[in-house]
């Protein structure tokens, strides 16, 4: 991708003023205040493979793996990490680098964090959840339903692709391929910064996460035939004003095996994986929304069979 040094400056500086507006809400009081409610029954530290991942675990219940967005941490879900835990056993994990999951040497590589994510199961004794991912931690929970589908029950993937360059409005992908270290000092005044100080390990590694994560979002890939292959019901979730295009939405709704015919009458040809589009949110909101509680619940309680 060929981006002269003004038009580098000019995605650099966009991209900062939305990291800072994205930071503004996820962080805000309001939501803080609301995600407050939901104090871990249990927390520590597991090593996999080099990185030692920070766990949470709230509520009782079935088990429900949650993973983040980038440079977020579990906090970021707010309030709807507590409607969450009021029906099942939430086991919130902070991604490789981010929050208290220090970065150490290894690269950021979601194909990695799938594989990690499996043995962290492990490690807590949990056999087989459901697993609700949101963007960057979508792409961590389609890797191991790819790469561990004995592991996952039910799959939930919120505002997740299964190929950047296809899924991501073209504006969007030289803003993310200006992701770096470069960008660190003008962030240490947002409120994503500084929650990430707050609880990281090592803050001082803000840089290298930024190159890291620059790094990865620059990586094409296309895990299209293997969404083909998942056998688990799926729910793809989307706000309808995402930085996905909503035919890449459609798209992986169709590879799943949804969307390509009528369901009749008795719903003898109803799909067993579901597509939802929430009105009136964005990439950036719709984690922290109790709309999206409220439209994965039922499927995740759902049992496998047909209505």
């Amino acid at each position: 991708m060929n981006i002269s040094i003004g038009a580098r400056g000019v995605w650099s500086r966009a991209l900062v003023c939305l990291i800072a507006c994205v930071a503004a809400v996820l962080w805000s009081p309001a939501v803080q205040a609301q995600g407050a409610k939901a104090v871990a029954a249990k927390s520590g530290l597991v090593e996999v493979n080099g990185v030692a991942y920070h766990y949470q675990i709230h509520g009782k219940g079935a088990p429900l793996l949650l993973l983040h967005g980038g440079l977020m941490s579990t906090e970021g879900f707010g309030p709807v990490l507590p409607i969450l835990a009021q029906r099942r056993q939430v086991i919130g994990v902070d991604l490789h680098g981010h929050g208290r999951t220090a970065l150490g040497a290894r690269n950021i590589d979601l194909v990695d964090i799938g594989n990690d994510l499996a043995a962290l199961l492990d490690k807590l004794g949990v056999k087989q959840a459901d697993v609700l991912g949101y963007s960057f931690g979508a792409g961590a929970a389609l890797q191991l339903a790819i790469q561990h589908p004995a592991k996952v029950r039910r799959l939930a993937l919120l505002s997740g692709v299964y190929s950047p360059q296809d899924g991501f409005f073209p504006e969007m992908l030289p803003m993310q391929a200006q992701v770096g270290a470069a960008m660190a000092e003008q962030m240490k005044g947002t409120p994503l910064y500084q929650a990430y100080a707050e609880v990281a390990p090592y803050p001082q590694d803000f840089p290298k996460l930024l190159d890291q994560m620059g790094a990865w979002m620059r990586k094409p890939y296309d895990w299209s035939a293997d969404v083909r292959k998942l056998e688990m019901p799926v729910m793809l979730i989307y706000p309808d004003s995402d930085m996905i295009r909503p035919e890449h939405m459609v798209r992986f709704y169709q590879l799943l095996g949804g969307g390509l015919k009528d369901a009749g009458w008795q719903r003898e040809h109803m799909s067993r994986n579901r597509l939802a589009i929430l009105p009136d949110l964005t990439h950036y909101d719709v984690g922290a929304s109790p709309r999206f509680a409220a439209t994965v619940l039922p499927f995740l309680d759902a049992s496998a069979g047909k209505k």
